[in-house]
């Protein structure tokens, strides 16, 4: 596994499969592994447990559980981190790899899945990239320095805070624009036009007009990452509140693996 261009790939999800294809576009040799086997068997690269022996890994997984899990559970010599995770609990494990010698990298993406796959998405990192650059290249050309390992996923969670509630407001309007007589379309490129657009809103705006909710980012992952930002922030988050009950909500109704454009059933759910 000395080989620089073998890469081990822990985590086959939506992100993981992204960030694979990136890199075997840039001519890398992915192993890819997963805990699920439905996740193995899907994958469009060699799906192995060797993956986990590989000397540079990425870890594209769900939260900062996982990454700890799989790092005590593989032997690489250095780690690239994608999971949005637990700030402190990233600081310890890079702490306690760097005291052995090994690196850990963290490289969060802001961008659902197809923005990673197409090379759009923003990378945030943190840590000494030095020994990895060619990974971040070709998973993403737009890459931000943010500072030690920590500091990636504190500025992903509070872009992901952003990007949640432009969602929420987008899904807000439409609900509100149809109970006025302003179809979903009509209104969405009323939206486009208007300085109220975001770039985050617009992304899962076709999906809100389409009712197509096949995940390219799940509501339960991102209310997973709004549990981190409520958990780690010192001050009032009133927004924030209501829509971390919006997404438990739409968890409890069974639209967890829904994309996150699938707010939109909720919000219409609680104004019955």
């Amino acid at each position: 596994m000395a080989n620089q261009r073998v890469v081990g790939l822990i985590g086959l999800g939506l992100v993981g499969r992204a960030i694979a294809a990136r890199l075997q576009a840039a001519g890398f040799e992915v192993l890819g592994y997963d805990v699920s086997p439905d996740a193995m068997r899907v994958f469009e690269g060699t799906a192995t447990q060797a993956a986990m022996q590989a000397k540079r890994i990425v870890l594209a997984v769900f939260d900062t559980a996982d990454v700890e899990r799989a790092v005590s559970e593989s032997s690489a010599s250095l780690y690239v981190d994608c999971t949005t995770g637990d700030p402190t609990r990233i600081e310890i494990l890079a702490r306690a790899l760097a005291a052995k010698g090994v690196g850990f990298v963290e490289a969060p993406l802001a961008g659902s899945s197809e923005a990673i796959r197409r090379g759009e998405a923003t990378m945030f990192v943190g840590g000494d990239s030095s020994g990895c650059e060619d990974l971040l290249g070709a998973i993403s050309a737009r890459r931000i320095a943010v500072g030690p390992a920590g500091m990636a996923a504190r500025a992903k969670l509070a872009i992901n805070l952003v990007i949640g509630l432009n969602r929420a407001a987008l899904a807000e309007g439409m609900v509100f624009a149809e109970e006025a007589g302003i179809g979903r379309r009509q209104f969405l490129e009323l939206y486009r036009a208007s300085p109220a657009a975001s770039a985050a809103a617009l992304a899962k705006g076709e999906k809100m007009v389409s009712g197509d909710f096949d995940p390219e980012s799940r509501i339960r992952q991102h209310l997973k990452d709004v549990e981190h930002i409520r958990r780690y922030a010192r001050t009032a988050l009133p927004l924030t509140a209501a829509h971390e009950k919006l997404l438990a909500d739409a968890l409890a109704a069974g639209n967890g693996e829904l994309d996150n454009a699938a707010i939109i059933l909720q919000y219409k759910r609680s104004q019955t």
